[in-house]
């Protein structure tokens, strides 16, 4: 068994919704920590709205790095946009953090769970001059943000910028588009919102804190690789959670991905995951590090979920 990279794992079930919401379709956050007596799970947190979920992901890092601990901090939204985007927008610098500040500056999102998404969305397909971004409310009207997405109305992405990121495109076909903003599975209204909380962890963090695969390339790591913190995005999809406990699958899935990530770290598999899949070529792999990101655990297309059993391993 090998020495695992991480001493913690902390996942995140991240939550776009208009009010405070606990329960189905609310933030989740899971813990799993090596310790003295082996591999445990904290009891979940669902805090109600993001503003307390941001306090909580502070709360805890912080409480973890006074420990010495190194972590690995998964959010299950996309970290970054299809190749091109930041190009549409013009925006300066690298793509990646180009896009994150230019969404924690246009993000606004208060104490009770009220975002201006739509009208950020709306806004940027104005500059892009095409509708990318899709879904939204029947109230207000909105000049460049349409109900439908562009494939079915007819204004197909013709236009240098795709629907979908490599991962989701070629290996994870039944993950949402980005793009997305409304209706089951609006993985674009938690990108909108999510991406301004991992930027202001980037900075209440500084140079403890670390984003794969942007700043770390595409590549095997080593302990000695590692900041105090690393980000990473996740898919809980890719797991199959089994409990005896009646909670609702956000509950357990995000609890399943932390101990699958500290399983697979054990068995020296999440090293060699964070190198991606081994066929993409030069151009896809400065593509994703560049801009689009990935999908941690992902290496093959369309992989399997993986059964984790989560009571045992449960206290608190």
């Amino acid at each position: 068994m090998a020495e695992p990279l991480f001493d913690a794992y902390l996942t995140v079930d991240w939550s776009a919704a208009n009010a405070p919401k606990a329960g189905q379709d609310s933030i989740r956050l899971a813990l799993a920590e090596h310790g003295g007596a082996g591999l445990r799970l904290a009891c979940p947190q669902n805090p109600p709205t993001r503003a307390g979920a941001r306090e909580r992901l502070e709360a805890l890092l912080d409480g973890l790095l006074k420990r010495g601990r190194r972590v690995l901090a998964g959010f299950d939204f996309p970290f970054g946009y299809p190749a091109g985007t930041a190009a549409a927008l013009q925006l300066d610098g690298a793509p990646w953090p180009a896009m994150w500040e230019l969404l924690a500056r246009e993000i606004e999102d208060d104490a009770a769970n009220r975002s201006n998404r739509f009208e950020v969305a709306e806004r940027l397909n104005g500059r892009f001059g095409r509708r990318l971004f899709w879904g939204r409310p029947a109230a207000p009207s909105y000049s460049h943000l349409r109900c439908l997405d562009p494939e079915k109305s007819g204004d197909a992405y013709r236009h240098g910028v795709g629907e979908k990121r490599l991962v989701e495109g070629r290996y994870v076909p039944r993950a949402q588009p980005v793009w997305k903003l409304a209706y089951p599975g609006s993985v674009g209204s938690q990108a909108l919102t999510g991406l301004p909380a991992v930027a202001a962890l980037r900075r209440r963090f500084g140079d403890r804190c670390r984003v794969w695969p942007f700043q770390t390339g595409l590549k095997t790591l080593a302990r000695r690789d590692l900041p105090a913190i690393l980000l990473a995005e996740i898919y809980p999809s890719l797991v199959e959670p089994r409990s005896a406990r009646r909670e609702v699958k956000d509950s357990r899935q995000v609890q399943a991905v932390a101990l699958h990530l500290a399983a697979e770290d054990e068995s020296g598999a999440l090293a060699r995951a964070f190198a991606g899949p081994a066929c993409l070529s030069g151009v896809e792999r400065r593509r994703v590090e560049r801009e689009e990101g990935w999908i941690l655990g992902v290496t093959r297309a369309n992989p399997p979920p993986a059964p984790v059993a989560i009571d045992a391993a449960r206290h608190g």
